[in-house]
């Protein structure tokens, strides 16, 4: 958490709709849990860097185009929100770096899908997978649409015990917007038999297993009286079973383990197909315990 103590929700921004977006849910996201917004754009490295005295080393026309829009996306948000206490913050170099730097002490960064100058390729890039791969905190990544009704379920993926941080970020995002919350867990029962059907007694033994770890991982909901929690099993790809969850939510929640992705990816391959296709807006919340 910040030093303002109710806690900071930081944006990027650069002149595309799809940032627009991001301010959009960021700035709801900061109104309904009663914390700050940072509104960040990030300059550089380029040739917009210079050596007149704008006291940002930047030439004067993209030091005053680049505050201006900051300037512009507060404007916005006040207005719309006017008990909303809202800041900006122009920062150098490049956008992956810089956006890392700026979240160090925030508690939410919101992104959008894709962007330009700045925040170029901010997802389905490498500069979000990235900022999703390494910040500290959770990643909002918005797709679809920005606003969301009150009753929007909030998705949440489990992949295995380890995952309560993400399961008490979604029951903290449906709490004050009184949304329900469904966590999924996805398994396949021939992943392990190769070319051999199993058992009946062996599916049953493992279907079993599966709906004990989805059922620990649902123990957070006991701190959180007020939100309607379910759980679903669910038979195939995770993947499949998430981006489908995803046309009837306002929100998909996913745990990021440490080192989660193999052959050098910085996400799991779940993560990867749920950014790229879900219907709304996927929080990436970082998992501190397990593998």
């Amino acid at each position: 958490m910040s030093d303002n103590g109710r806690g900071t929700v930081l944006v990027g921004i650069d002149d595309s709709s799809h940032s627009w977006l991001a301010v959009e849910w960021a700035a709801d996201e900061a109104a309904v849990r009663g914390m700050e917004l940072r509104i960040v754009h990030s300059v550089g490295p380029g040739p917009e860097i210079g050596y007149d005295q704008t006291g940002a080393g930047l030439t004067e026309q993209v030091f005053e185009a680049a505050t201006g829009m900051l300037q512009e996306a507060r404007g916005k948000v006040v207005s719309a929100r006017p008990g909303l206490a809202t800041d900006t913050l122009l920062v150098h170099g490049r956008p992956e770096e810089a956006v890392l730097e700026a979240a160090e002490d925030a508690d939410v960064v919101v992104l959008g899908t894709r962007g330009r100058g700045g925040f170029a390729e901010l997802l389905l890039g490498s500069v979000s997978l990235k900022v999703a791969a390494h910040a500290g905190c959770p990643v909002v990544v918005v797709r679809g649409e920005a606003r969301r009704a009150p009753d929007d379920d909030i998705v949440v993926g489990i992949r295995d015990e380890h995952d309560e941080e993400a399961v008490r970020f979604g029951l903290a995002e449906a709490e004050p917007r009184r949304a329900a919350v469904r966590l999924v867990h996805a398994w396949t029962p021939l992943r392990h038999a190769g070319l051999v059907v199993p058992e009946v007694d062996d599916v049953d033994e493992e279907r079993d297993e599966h709906a004990a770890l989805l059922h620990g991982a649902a123990r957070p909901a006991r701190d959180f009286p007020r939100v309607r929690a379910t759980t679903e099993l669910a038979t195939g790809s995770p993947a499949s079973a998430l981006v489908e969850a995803s046309q009837r939510a306002g929100l998909v929640v996913l745990p990021r383990h440490p080192a989660e992705g193999g052959l050098g990816l910085p996400l799991g391959t779940v993560t990867h197909a749920v950014l790229h296709h879900a219907s709304c807006p996927v929080a990436i919340v970082p998992v501190r315990g397990g593998r």
